[in-house]
């Protein structure tokens, strides 16, 4: 399996102890400052006593991993690590930040100016936000993933794999309710709209 690249940021004793760690690490730690093929910062918190670093971890779009003593609450940070950690430690907050970083980015689609989050089953605008039922996001998908209006047959098979309860009547149905919702709770009358091919956004 290929190991992830993390970018290993702090004091040389910090530094020098996970390059000698790499051979039972489950990633490869990157020390120097160039960041290549990295999108994992592992750094120690007494670099951020330096403006320069503490610069460029806050800039910086990639996963960031805290690591220091006592309870460490960084902003802007997707996981923190205490001192002193066991291997199988330092191995479990990488790869769960990471999982759960893509796990994350996987579930929110943007949507128009929407925001959907499969995990929650929610649409959202801005501070509003209605919920939606599993058919409900599997059509919102459905219309995103397809460029061209969609017939009432093909959303059937797609959604409802032809199952015996469902008939065209079903999917007219859940998409006046999903339009309904959509409508009452945003104003928005064109979200999903139709022609004489089927339904599209």
């Amino acid at each position: 399996m290929h190991k992830l690249n993390v970018q290993i940021l702090g004091p040389a004793s910090f530094v020098s102890t996970l390059n000698e760690l790499k051979n039972f690490l489950k990633f490869n730690p990157k020390i120097d400052n160039s960041n290549n093929n990295t999108n994992i910062i592992l750094f120690h918190v007494d670099v951020l006593m330096d403006k320069k670093q503490k610069e460029y971890i806050d800039s910086n779009g990639s996963i960031k991993i805290c690591v220091g003593k006592k309870n460490i609450f960084i902003d802007n940070c997707d996981a923190s690590l205490e001192l002193p950690a066991t291997l199988k430690e330092i191995n479990a907050i990488v790869e769960n930040t990471v999982a759960k970083k893509k796990f994350n980015r996987n579930s929110s689609i943007e949507i128009k100016s929407y925001l959907l989050n499969k995990n929650e089953k929610k649409l959202s605008k801005l501070d509003d936000h209605i919920v939606l039922t599993e058919k409900e996001v599997q059509l919102l998908e459905l219309f995103l993933y397809n460029k061209k209006p969609i017939s009432k047959v093909k959303i059937l098979s797609s959604v409802w794999n032809y199952s015996s309860d469902a008939d065209t009547h079903t999917v007219e149905t859940h998409i006046y309710r999903l339009r309904k919702k959509i409508s009452d709770k945003f104003m928005d009358e064109k979200f999903i709209l139709n022609n004489k091919d089927g339904y599209y956004f």
